[in-house]
């Protein structure tokens, strides 16, 4: 049998069912890989939890209660979706000592399909980032080079991943923050349709962009993790009736006739030489699998990125009021007033990124501005939904990269902000139309950095996304390489 932690979720949990594996040695084993490497993947390891939980998942399933596929696998949780009894933090000093007294709809069902959850990631604070630097506990590093950033904004859950501290975790997508960890630290991580998964329990940072999405080795792991999550949820009014459960066995592993359309906006100037050359050759291997490559022309993305940053700063002012040091969270001591109590806790309990948003937001929403700004920017993210509607016309899915460049050095970020805003071009649009969206392993860059492709579907098209993903990843071996192990890929 190979190494415990090679294994994906669905292949641990066959080892499981038969026997072969107990639910204490998984979770055992993805403790001790916690302790052993220090990418500061997690805010808060649930080690006497987990191994308590691992004990009562296994009596269940040798008494016939549990017989799913991912019974038993442990799995990390981002620390913005609220777990009862749980401190969950949104890596912010706001929130630093906040226990929930409920967990969200996406982890009551994992545990009820019998995972074990063994902490909470870490993040970008408030989901606000890109690259798992503005955590106010610290940066995540990047399994693969501790030099560079992992991704965010959930970079705990794309580095517990690589690094075997995950089988799969959970994560947000507002605007890339589950693709873009997954590219960065070489594993597969999907943003579904917009209300295909219940966000009830998640922490705002923008409603309308906000969707829970999936971080693991694999787009069949993926499909397992929303069998399990999806659905519709009386407690979310964004959630859709879909139909639950069909993903998994929807992965045929067959592409043929599937058009994929290829951007031409999406491989100009400022795409890194080898990502392109990787993400096309992605799509050349899908072609020899039977798919048609489209060419495309969708010229309206360039305006993706000032939209989006408008909508989601505006949505995030609004959201993070809540915070004020009456209520909940952080409250700085020795106020004089309300107005200074305001000032003081929100000044001391947000990080610079996450104020930086706020303003921004505020400024946009104000009077006299509002129609400069945020309107036209609601104007432009109907116009790029009827680009995408016109685009899949003639084409069943759209390639493109994740991100222009592999992954930054830590602290480049902080040189260029506009730079790291600027990076989101090929992710923002998709949650600006509510569209699924996965990044898959592709290849390496010459530093040995990983690089992910992403496809795109219409909207209730995530079967498809997920299938094709899957013939990809049954043709290659990217996805099963690992940090510190020996490449043989080309």
């Amino acid at each position: 049998m190979p190494d415990i932690l090679e294994l994906s979720a669905l292949e641990l949990g066959r080892e499981i069912r038969c026997g072969e594996i107990g639910v204490r040695e998984a979770v055992s084993a993805v403790l001790d890989a916690m302790e052993k490497n220090a990418q500061n993947a997690y805010i808060t390891v649930l080690r006497d939890r987990a191994l308590s939980r691992a004990e009562a998942v296994q009596r269940e399933i040798k008494g016939g209660g549990l017989s799913g596929p991912l019974a038993g696998v442990p799995a990390g949780i981002k620390d913005n979706l609220c777990t009862g009894g749980v401190k969950t933090t949104c890596a912010s000093r706001m929130l630093s000592e906040f226990y929930p007294p409920y967990s969200a709809t996406a982890v009551e069902r994992l545990e009820e399909g019998g995972c074990v959850c063994v902490g909470k990631t870490n993040m970008d604070e408030f989901a606000m980032g890109s690259t798992g630097e503005t955590s106010f506990f610290g940066m995540t590093q990047n399994p693969w080079n501790p030099a560079h950033v992992p991704g965010g904004s959930s970079s705990g859950s794309g580095a517990a991943v690589a690094a075997g501290q995950a089988y799969f975790a959970l994560g947000s997508d507002t605007g890339g923050s589950v693709r873009t960890p997954a590219a960065f630290c070489g594993v597969t991580g999907m943003k579904p349709t917009y209300g295909t998964v219940s966000r009830y329990g998640l922490i705002a940072y923008a409603s309308s962009l906000d969707q829970i999405g999936v971080l693991a080795k694999t787009a069949a792991d993926c499909a397992a993790v929303f069998d399990l999550i999806g659905g519709r949820d009386k407690r979310d009014g964004t959630s859709l009736d879909t139909e639950a459960g069909t993903f998994l066995s929807g992965l045929t592993g067959d592409v043929r006739g599937v058009r994929i359309g290829i951007a031409e906006e999406c491989f100009g100037a400022g795409l890194d030489e080898s990502v392109r050359r990787h993400v096309l050759a992605a799509g050349e291997t899908l072609k020899g699998l039977g798919a048609a490559l489209v060419p495309l022309s969708m010229p309206l993305l360039r305006y993706a990125v000032p939209a989006y940053y408008l909508i989601a700063c505006a949505e995030a002012g609004s959201n993070l009021s809540r915070f004020d040091g009456v209520k909940y969270g952080f409250r700085a001591e020795n106020a004089c007033d309300i107005r200074s109590l305001y000032e003081e806790s929100r000044s001391r309990g947000f990080g610079l990124e996450v104020k930086k948003r706020i303003l921004l937001g505020t400024f946009a929403l104000s009077a006299g501005f509002y129609d400069a700004y945020y309107k036209k920017a609601q104007q432009v993210r109907g116009a790029i939904s009827r680009a995408y509607a016109a685009a899949f016309s003639s084409c069943d899915l759209i390639l493109a990269p994740v991100f222009p460049t592999t992954a930054p050095k830590l602290g480049e970020a902080t040189i260029d902000p506009m730079q790291k805003y600027l990076g989101d071009i090929y992710t923002v649009s998709v949650n600006l139309a509510g569209l699924p969206g996965i990044s898959i392993p592709c290849g390496f860059d010459e530093a040995g950095l990983p690089i992910g492709a992403q496809l795109i579907g219409p909207p209730l098209s995530d079967e498809r996304v997920l299938n094709a993903a899957h013939a990809y990843q049954q043709a290659t071996v990217y996805h099963t390489m690992r940090p510190g192990k020996e490449r043989s890929a080309p």
